[in-house]
C-alpha cells in the first residue's frame, strides 16, 4: 500500500480508482498557509554537514486568476450544499482576494479527503493564524461541527526577542482535529512524568506503598449533592453515603484545613493524560539531527504522536502535502501503511532519499506520476522544465545546484553528483571523495 504520488493532489484524490471511498484511516495535512513567503530546501554535503546551497521549493502565494476556474467548477459540482453556501458567502465577503484564492484551492481538496476517510478515520489540519479562522469554518461545513474534536496548540518556537516587534510574539501553530464520525479511533496518550513529580503537592504515597494523585472532591458547576463534610459545606462529587464509604476504605485524605481529597492510583513512570496544549515537542533547530533543511519541516515526534493517537498498526496514513516526508517516515517507523503526495519532484526525491537513509535500500514503495518512458518524460519537460530537471537528476542520485545556478547562466550544469573513487597509487587514500557536475 505504501505509495508516493508526484503531481497535483486534487487530480490524484479525485481519481476514485486510486483513492476509493472510505479507504484511509488518518489524514494529516500541512498545506501552505497563504503566508506570502518563499520556501527553500537546503542540502547536506556528502560529509553530512548542512550546505549553504539552497533551491527554491515553492512560493506560498495565491492568485484569484489561478483559482477562479477551480472555484467555479467546485461550486457547480460539489454535492455538499452547506459547503457551497459557505464558499459563496466567503466569496461575497473576500471578493477576488488572495485569501479567497487560497480557500478555493483548499475546499475541493478537503471535500475529497473527507470522502476517502473511513467512518473510523480522523483528519488533522496543520495551520497558523493566517487562515485558521476561515479553515475552521470550512471544516465545520464539510465534517459537521459536531465532529470537531480539538484545536491543538503546538509551540513551534520559543520567545521572539525582536525589539521592533510591536505585538505579542507568535510562537505556536494550530492543528484542527476532526473525525469522520463518532466511531473514530482514538487512543488516550499519556505524557512522560517529570522526574520531580513525586515531590509535587498533588501526589500522595499511601501506606500500601503505591502512588496516588489527590483529586478534588467538589462537584464542578455546583451540580453535586450539597452537605457538610469534615467542616466544609459544598456541592460534592459523591453522596454523603459514598463519602463515608470512601473514607472508610482509605480512599480519602484531608488537607491541613480539613478539605477532603480523593486518591486516584497513578502508574509509576507515567505522567498526565495528554491535553490540547503541546509544548513538550521541540521545533527542529539548526543543530537537530533530523533536520533536512526544509523550512516547513515538522518534528518526527509530532507526527508520531498524531499517528499513535488515531491509528492502529497496519492502518493507512495519508499526507497530501507531504513536503519532506515526515508523515510517511513516522508512519513507516510505527508500522503503518502510508500514502504521500507532492506537486514538486524536488520533494519526492528528498522523501525517497530520506526513507532509504532511515530504513535501508530494501524499503519498498510504489511511485506514481513520474515519467516511465520517453513520451511521458517529454511531456513533463514540456509542462515544467525544472521539474523535469529534478526528476532527471534523481535518476542518478544527483542534487540541484543552489538557487540561481540552476535557472540562469549555469553553463549547462544542472546538479551535483557525489561518488567515491579508489586510487591504486601507493600513497593515495582509499575512498577519496570526488564530485562531478551533472548536465
Amino acid at each position: 500500500m505504501n505509495r508516493l504520488y508526484f503531481g497535483d493532489n486534487l487530480k490524484w484524490l479525485s481519481d476514485r480508482r486510486e483513492f476509493p471511498d472510505s479507504s484511509v484511516d488518518l489524514v494529516y495535512l500541512d498545506p501552505p498557509f497563504n503566508s506570502n513567503a518563499d520556501y527553500n530546501v537546503l542540502f547536506r554535503e556528502q560529509s553530512g554537514q548542512v550546505s549553504q546551497a539552497q533551491f527554491h521549493a515553492f512560493t506560498d502565494t495565491w492568485s484569484w486568476a489561478d483559482a477562479a476556474d477551480t472555484y467555479h467548477q467546485f461550486i457547480d459540482t460539489c454535492p455538499n450544499v452547506a459547503v457551497v453556501e459557505l464558499m459563496e458567502a466567503l466569496h461575497s465577503f473576500l471578493k477576488h482576494s488572495p485569501m479567497m484564492a487560497y480557500l478555493a484551492m483548499m475546499a475541493p481538496r478537503l471535500v475529497e479527503l473527507h470522502r476517502v476517510l473511513k467512518p473510523t478515520g480522523s483528519l488533522y489540519l496543520h495551520c497558523d493564524p493566517t487562515a485558521s479562522h476561515y479553515l475552521r469554518m470550512l471544516m465545520d461545513s464539510i465534517f459537521g461541527a459536531e465532529n470537531f474534536d480539538n484545536e491543538l496548540i503546538w509551540r513551534r518556537t520559543r520567545a521572539h526577542n525582536d525589539a521592533k516587534l510591536k505585538r505579542f510574539g507568535s510562537v505556536h501553530d494550530t492543528i484542527f482535529f476532526y473525525s469522520k464520525s463518532e466511531e473514530r479511533k482514538f487512543h488516550r496518550l499519556v505524557t512522560e512524568r517529570d522526574p520531580n513529580a513525586p515531590k509535587t503537592h498533588d501526589l500522595y504515597m499511601h501506606t500500601d506503598g503505591k502512588l496516588y494523585r489527590k483529586g478534588d472532591c467538589r462537584a464542578p458547576g455546583n451540580r453535586g449533592p450539597r452537605f457538610t463534610w469534615n467542616g466544609h459545606t459544598f456541592h460534592w462529587r459523591f453522596t454523603e453515603e459514598m463519602a463515608k464509604q470512601l473514607t472508610a476504605e482509605g480512599r480519602i485524605v484531608f488537607s491541613k484545613t480539613g478539605m477532603p481529597r480523593i486518591l486516584r492510583p497513578v502508574e509509576e513512570g507515567r505522567g498526565s493524560p495528554l491535553q490540547d496544549l503541546w509544548s513538550d515537542i521541540e521545533p527542529i533547530n539548526a543543530a537537530a539531527q533530523e533536520r533536512l533543511g526544509f523550512q516547513t519541516q515538522k518534528p518526527l515526534a509530532l507526527l508520531e504522536r498524531i499517528i499513535q493517537a488515531s491509528t492502529d498498526e497496519g492502518d493507512v496514513v495519508l499526507d497530501p502535502f507531504c513536503g519532506c516526508g515526515t508523515t510517511v517516515h513516522a508512519a513507516q517507523k510505527l508500522n503503518r501503511q502510508w500514502i504521500g503526495i507532492d506537486i514538486t519532484y524536488l520533494a519526492i526525491n528528498l522523501i525517497k532519499r530520506r526513507l532509504k537513509d532511515a530504513f535501508g535500500e530494501e524499503i519498498e514503495f510504489e511511485e506514481k506520476g513520474q515519467p516511465t518512458d520517453f513520451e511521458s518524460a517529454k511531456r513533463l519537460a514540456e509542462l515544467d522544465k525544472f521539474q523535469f530537471q529534478h526528476w532527471a537528476l534523481s535518476l542518478i542520485g544527483a542534487r540541484p545546484l543552489r538557487e540561481g545556478a540552476g535557472k540562469g547562466a549555469d553553463r549547462g550544469v544542472d546538479g551535483l553528483l557525489y561518488f567515491l573513487r579508489n586510487r591504486a597509487k601507493r600513497h593515495s587514500r582509499p575512498g577519496d571523495g570526488r564530485t562531478v557536475a551533472a548536465k
